[in-house]
């Protein structure tokens, strides 16, 4: 594919909530989140939207939720997300993680050495799975790092849950509390999201021709050891992007398929850096022969969507204008915000809303 149509990693990932209050309060107060959009569901006005990021919710840094109060509860498989990573720098920050989430009741599985980086596993009060991650050592410790992806590594035992030891896992944790997110615990973005496929190979087709990522590690899911674990990333020169990593578990020829809902992810976005680019990006996504949206003004950026060959919905989303378009820095995500188009209905959207504070 032409290189100029190579994104540089991911723009968002768009989740289900039941309570947007909740989900204020947990990925805002406890991850230490910052709420950089208070809006609605453009495609359903009636209905929260709300953005968490960095401080001006920088591409890659973007959690996004549709608040669907009477929706079901979703479950993952083909065509769905299993979870959400988002990074942290060191092993010790992610302990601090461990006993700040633990102390606010939140079950916590890990710290566990995935060999390129070490996770810790919990659950938002949806259900959803989110991953905090480290950012190293990186995927160079089993190949070359100008070599990614060329060989199917098998793990070794100890990182293997019949290597593990399982109560030592559970005991280690940070030995204070830990009141307050401290800076060396920000987090960093998107490590990765992993989702299902049924077909490893016709997914890793589709992830190189439409958006031009290339597979940096063919391994197995260290926690059964059979079933394969593929990565796909923003690569060049022998450096992986960071916030760039899709990571898919290959349920060949699986016929269980993720069922939407709370809990679950909506769809996953790769950046476009502008409105041109994507252009140019969607006519080539038709000549592959996929169904593509018309481009859809989301007021912050610029959206087409489409679909996986499993079913998982994917949208290209452009880098700007971002999210001080209609508010300053200062004041990110403290006002309700409507694009021009809604905004006569104000009044109407307000009263449907349930207040967040």
């Amino acid at each position: 594919m032409p290189n100029d149509l190579r994104t540089l990693g991911f723009h968002h990932v768009t989740m289900v909530s039941t309570d947007a209050r909740r989900t204020l309060a947990f990925y805002g107060n406890l991850l230490g989140l910052g709420l950089v959009k208070k809006t609605v569901n453009f495609d359903d006005p009636g209905a929260y939207h709300l953005y968490f990021g960095d401080d001006t919710g920088s591409p890659g840094s973007i959690l996004t939720f549709f608040e669907w109060r009477n929706a079901r509860r979703g479950a993952w498989g083909v065509g769905g997300v299993h979870h959400i990573a988002l990074g942290v720098a060191t092993p010790e920050a992610q302990l601090k993680w461990k006993r700040r989430l633990e102390d606010a009741g939140v079950a916590v599985d890990g710290p566990l050495d995935r060999g390129y980086f070490r996770s810790l596993y919990f659950k938002d009060p949806d259900g959803q799975i989110i991953e905090i991650a480290t950012r190293g050592p990186g995927y160079a410790i089993d190949e070359p790092a100008d070599a990614l992806g060329q060989t199917l590594i098998t793990q070794p035992e100890e990182r293997m849950p019949e290597g593990r030891e399982t109560a030592v896992i559970r005991a280690i944790t940070h030995p204070e509390p830990v009141p307050t997110v401290t800076p060396d615990m920000k987090l960093e973005g998107i490590h990765h999201v992993s989702a299902i496929t049924d077909d490893l190979v016709r997914a890793g087709e589709f992830y190189e021709q439409a958006l031009g990522l290339r597979l940096i590690k063919q391994t197995f899911n260290q926690d059964d050891g059979k079933t394969k674990h593929y990565f796909w990333a923003a690569y060049e020169d022998g450096v992986v992007s960071p916030n760039s990593s899709m990571t898919l578990f290959g349920w060949e020829g699986s016929t269980y398929v993720s069922r939407p809902g709370t809990g679950q992810t909506h769809h996953i976005a790769f950046r476009a850096a502008d409105r041109g680019q994507q252009d140019a990006w969607r006519d080539h996504l038709v000549s592959m022969g996929l169904n593509v949206s018309p481009v859809m003004d989301r007021n912050y950026f610029d959206s087409i969507y489409f679909r996986a060959p499993d079913g998982l919905l994917v949208e290209l989303a452009t880098d700007g204008p971002g999210f001080v378009v209609d508010e300053p820095i200062e004041s990110l995500g403290q006002a309700l915000k409507l694009p021009s188009w809604l905004e006569p209905q104000r009044e109407r959207i307000e009263s449907a809303l349930v207040p967040l504070r």
